[in-house]
């Protein structure tokens, strides 16, 4: 048991006396440790310092640098300024060297001036004394008339007056029929070379349009489908198509009728969709005629750009080529308005280029001179207002907007591109079977024609012949002498121009017949 002890308490002094020398031991380390840790902060201290050191050394390097540099530009911009400066102030100096001379011309000048204002003012009050004694001599010459013709001034007046105005009208009827002949003769040879010239280099074919489209059917039972139960698809056609359908008993056949060829072409290619496919009811006509509506829509941009290619023209906007290809369904008196346009534009080109115009330029307005006919069924007012607002909205050439107005006379032609776009729609619609008219608005103009003729002073007899482009005007031997008869057809002639509508142009004849009669008994 002691021992045990022993050996405990041994084994407490051993463990006592092994911390304290471990204690010892740690706490050596950590003074040794705590001076490694000193001098390795001591090192980074004298790296940072040396560090800082070349920094600072490097900044001021780079502010001398910046220094010099600016420096240098101040110099650079310095002497600049007084560069300009230097050559300012000798502009300056030409430019007031200039005034003064300015200066001492003027005056100079205004002093010529006032010398020949005097010598002016001076010959003037000499021009009044001269008119002076002009008048006072001609009153008392006027005096010693009036008391031996024994007539007073104004009666004297009168009929000197009369008898000047009597002779004067003989004598300008004479001038103007002389120079009026020569003009005619010289216009004449060169018009007709320019038309001979245009016509026979162009000659287009004339397409004239009906107002019924006829649609051809393999069996006559598909006009019962084509009515439908009650008049179902019938109704659906012409509601959705805006036509007329016709269905009688013409064999095999159907017909169409509207005034409006864009609408009844759209119509036509339906229902001949509709007989091929064999499914006619109003769902599948919607179908068909979206289907044909977006097809044609198409189809008039590519029909535009084929033209205007063709034409060899160049930035139209694609809106009015669009309205160009269009003008295939419209019609004017029968006759096509976009084989007329182009008719139009073929005859302008050439006659422009005859007369030294441009070509180009005469067939673009050629062939958008009637552009406002593509308008008229959508929108109100007339054909020229309508294309003249829309080529303008586009930025056409102003030579095409006066050919628009002028070709109807709502302005004068200003340019010679203009002038042959007003010739060549005068001949395409002027030619025999271009157009058709109403009998009703055909005799009213003839009967209009007539009694304008008829309302002048000294007319015999008038007749309208040749489809009303001529009339022939007998007058009265007696009233009328040869010379006045020339003043008469004028005045006939502008006095239709003002009044009637009409396509082309119309001769005035004017005829005057002395017939001397006696018997001998």
């Amino acid at each position: 048991m002691i021992e045990f002890i022993l050996i405990s308490i041994i084994a407490v002094i051993s463990g006592f006396a092994g911390y304290f020398i471990q204690k010892k031991i740690n706490d050596k380390n950590i003074d040794f440790y705590l001076e490694k840790a000193k001098a390795k902060a001591k090192a980074i201290e004298d790296e940072a310092k040396m560090k800082l050191q070349e920094a600072t050394i490097k900044s001021k390097d780079v502010e001398i640098g910046v220094k010099k540099r600016y420096e240098n530009e101040l110099f650079k911009i310095q002497r600049d300024y007084d560069n300009k400066l230097e050559q300012l102030q000798r502009n300056d100096d030409i430019r007031q060297k200039r005034v003064d001379d300015e200066i001492n011309n003027l005056s100079m000048e205004r002093k010529e001036l006032k010398k020949e204002k005097n010598k002016i003012d001076k010959l003037v009050n000499e021009a009044k004394n001269v008119k002076n004694e002009y008048k006072h001599k001609l009153d008392k010459t006027l005096k010693i008339l009036e008391n031996s013709a024994g007539l007073t001034r104004d009666e004297a007046r009168e009929i000197i007056l009369e008898r000047v105005t009597e002779e004067s009208r003989a004598e300008i009827s004479h001038i103007v029929r002389k120079y009026e002949n020569e003009a005619k003769a010289e216009g004449k040879r060169k018009a007709n070379y320019v038309l001979a010239q245009a016509t026979t280099r162009f000659a287009g074919d004339f397409a004239a349009e009906r107002l019924i489209n006829v649609v051809h059917l393999n069996d006559d039972e598909l006009k019962g489908r084509i009515i439908g139960k009650e008049g179902r698809n019938i109704k659906s056609l012409e509601m959705l198509l805006g036509v007329d359908i016709i269905i009688d008993d013409t064999p095999n056949a159907i017909i169409l009728s509207s005034f409006n060829l864009y609408r009844r072409a759209i119509a036509t290619k339906t229902i001949e969709l509709l007989i091929e496919d064999g499914r006619i009811q109003p769902a599948r006509i919607e179908e068909i005629y979206e289907k044909v509506s977006s097809e044609f829509e198409d189809s008039l941009l590519e029909d535009g750009e084929n033209i205007v290619l063709d034409l060899g023209l160049s930035g139209i906007h694609p809106e009015l080529i669009k309205l160009i290809g269009k003008l295939k369904y419209r019609a004017s008196y029968g006759q096509n308005a976009l084989g007329h346009s182009l008719e139009v534009a073929h005859l302008a080109g050439i006659i422009a280029a005859e007369m030294d115009g441009d070509e180009l330029l005469a067939k673009r307005a050629g062939l958008l001179h009637d552009i406002g006919k593509s308008l008229t069924h959508e929108y109100s007012g007339n054909h020229i207002d309508l294309g003249a607002e829309v080529c303008k909205r586009y930025k056409e050439h102003p030579v095409v907007i006066n050919a628009i107005y002028a070709h109807h006379g709502h302005e004068d032609a200003n340019s010679i591109e203009s002038a042959a776009v007003c010739t060549a729609d005068t001949l395409s619609a002027a030619r025999p079977g271009a157009r058709r008219e109403v009998l009703e608005s055909y005799l009213k103009r003839v009967q209009d024609i007539e009694a304008i003729a008829t309302s002048k002073f000294g007319i015999k007899q008038v007749y309208a012949i040749n489809a009303g482009r001529e009339i022939r005007v007998l007058v009265h031997a007696h009233l009328v002498n040869d010379d006045e008869s020339v003043l008469l057809a004028k005045e006939i002639a502008k006095e239709i121009e003002s009044n009637i509508q009409y396509p082309g142009e119309i001769k005035i004849n004017v005829i005057r017949e002395l017939r001397a009669i006696d018997y001998a008994s």
